[in-house]
């Protein structure tokens, strides 16, 4: 009797799922006390991978919350890829979807967080923009147009979630405060870097993706958010090395 796929993953992913009948071992003998082990071992391994890769979350839940967690995640949601790297996308969402931590509001956008971290340090490299790209007259730097690193990523939250990941990662971090926090994340060398962005700065930078240029972006965002700084918020991107190239008038610097 052949076992299909979606049996022995079934069977592989949940220990209360029966081994499938007619699996066999290299002996041809029923594979029963072999599947369990490597069952097992499979279940700690992406558990494993769940903790390294969301060790803020693992640390605000507490570890064997976690494990609880990561068992319940892997049977909804089994790696699509052999590569662990892309292991937990949907976890935000997953998170978001249980009842028992609906109190914890803020926990999906962590892991969004921590997932865009990751994101940015897999990210292909890329060529910065020389430090001297938009050293021009200041209706040049209002008419450019700037592209991106792949490594450059946008969080957007309504919790302080900058605030909090800085809480569980850095020693004597502040507390955060009751406040939306949005997230600019940058990789100048190899490991990304999180800093909050000014009000109306995520607005400001995804107007840019979508090709309009710095001065027509910050008009938009300015009426929206009265308080956004423009130069805060460039110097975030250039000394982050987020720009990829800058043009002005058709010219490439």
């Amino acid at each position: 009797m052949s076992v299909s796929q979606a049996e022995f993953q079934a069977a592989l992913l949940d220990a209360q799922v029966p081994v499938p009948n007619g699996l066999t071992d290299a002996m041809a003998q029923p594979a029963g006390r072999r599947f369990s082990v490597y069952r097992n071992n499979v279940a700690v391994s992406l558990t494993e991978a769940m903790h390294q890769a969301f060790p803020v979350i693992t640390k605000l839940l507490g570890t064997q919350n976690m494990d609880g967690l990561s068992g319940i995640f892997l049977r909804q949601h089994p790696p699509s890829s052999p590569l662990m790297m892309f292991y937990g996308e949907e976890f935000p969402n997953f998170l978001a979807d249980m009842p028992q931590l609906s109190h914890l509001g803020y926990l999906p956008d962590v892991a969004r967080l921590e997932l865009a971290l990751r994101h940015s340090y897999h990210a292909a490299d890329s060529q910065a923009a020389p430090e001297d790209a938009l050293a021009v007259s200041p209706e040049a730097v209002m008419q450019a147009r700037l592209t991106f690193a792949p490594s450059m990523q946008i969080v957007r939250s309504d919790w302080p979630i900058f605030a909090i990941w800085r809480l569980n990662t850095e020693a004597d971090a502040p507390k955060p405060e009751a406040q939306a926090q949005d997230v600019l994340i940058t990789r100048p060398e190899y490991d990304p870097i999180p800093q909050a962005l000014p009000s109306g700065g995520a607005a400001w930078i995804e107007r840019l993706q979508n090709g309009e240029t710095i001065g027509g972006a910050f008009e938009k965002t300015a009426a929206e958010t009265p308080e956004f700084d423009l130069g805060t918020t460039l110097a975030l991107l250039l000394q982050g090395g987020a720009l990829t190239s800058v043009t002005i008038e058709r010219l490439e610097i």
